[in-house]
């Protein structure tokens, strides 16, 4: 049976989701709830209770047979019914087998140079993952995952045989301080952020900057002294990424931007420990 898979979004063409002009997928379901998450929407599955159905302006939802159905010519994308989904989802996602995304993806090209599949957490949709990467390597793409990085690559050949890199969220290095964040310990990230460093499957490490809900600087100062150790310090990108409220549970708005005082800093923290490659968005 073909592998299939809950799909939130496809973007067809991103810059800034790993090297190039490329199609991005965004899988539904996340193993995290970070406080700060800027798409809470792809957190939970839809269960077809119909709390939203009150909410769209624009009768694009409706329920038919215990199901809820989009109807996407209606919809506004005002995004009412996923603030309201008391389950963090959205109705608005499709069940999709991994040679029907494929064929969307197949409509951009030759315009992009791969695909970088996200989430959510990616890795919750192991076996379609290798049925699409395996698409898109057959077609000449380059492939890319952006995880939270919770399952344990190591074991997984077949899947890292189709898998050029990963771009890895390293939340916090401090346990205690990533469970406050997540809401579940770090040991897999950061024997991943080693693993996927030393097989050169590492494109991109990246941390958000919160300032008041962790200690970002001795999260950058660690993380970057572990590529560093690793001899791996100027080939690995760092991006720092802004804590921003858009998007953000109504919750966890009110913590503070940082400042490109405060980010800069975080920047000379990772330079010193050799680090070539940093982005700040």
């Amino acid at each position: 049976m073909e592998s299939t898979a809950i799909v939130n979004k496809i973007i067809r063409f991103s810059s800034v989701d790993g090297p190039g002009n490329r199609t991005v997928v965004f899988l539904q379901g996340c193993n995290f709830n970070c406080r700060y998450c800027h798409n809470p929407e792809t957190i939970g599955t839809c269960n077809q209770c119909g709390a939203c159905l009150r909410y769209c302006k624009t009768d694009a939802l409706s329920l038919v047979d215990g199901k809820i159905v989009y109807d996407r010519e209606k919809c506004v994308n005002c995004d009412e019914c996923f603030h309201h989904c008391p389950h963090g989802s959205s109705p608005k996602t499709s069940r999709m087998t991994a040679g029907e995304v494929f064929a969307e993806i197949k409509k951009n090209m030759p315009y992009i140079r791969g695909i970088t599949i996200s989430g959510g957490e990616c890795t919750l949709w192991r076996d379609f993952l290798v049925d699409l990467l395996t698409l898109a390597k057959n077609e000449g793409l380059s492939t890319m995952l952006d995880s939270n990085g919770t399952y344990d690559f190591s074991k997984d050949s077949e899947l890292m045989d189709v898998v050029d890199a990963v771009m890895l969220d390293v939340k916090a290095f401090d346990r205690s301080e990533h469970v406050k964040i997540t809401g579940m310990d770090n040991e897999m990230v950061l024997s991943n952020l080693r693993y996927l460093a030393e097989c050169d499957k590492l494109f991109e490490v990246r941390t958000v900057a919160v300032p008041e809900l962790f200690d970002v600087g001795h999260t950058v100062e660690e993380t970057s002294r572990v590529l560093k150790e690793l001899g791996k310090q100027e080939s690995i990108r760092y991006k720092l990424i802004k804590f921003r409220p858009i998007g953000v549970r109504e919750e966890y708005r009110s913590y503070d931007t940082p400042t490109d005082e405060y980010m800069n800093q975080l920047c000379e923290i990772a330079y010193t420990n050799g680090m070539k490659d940093i982005v700040i968005i």
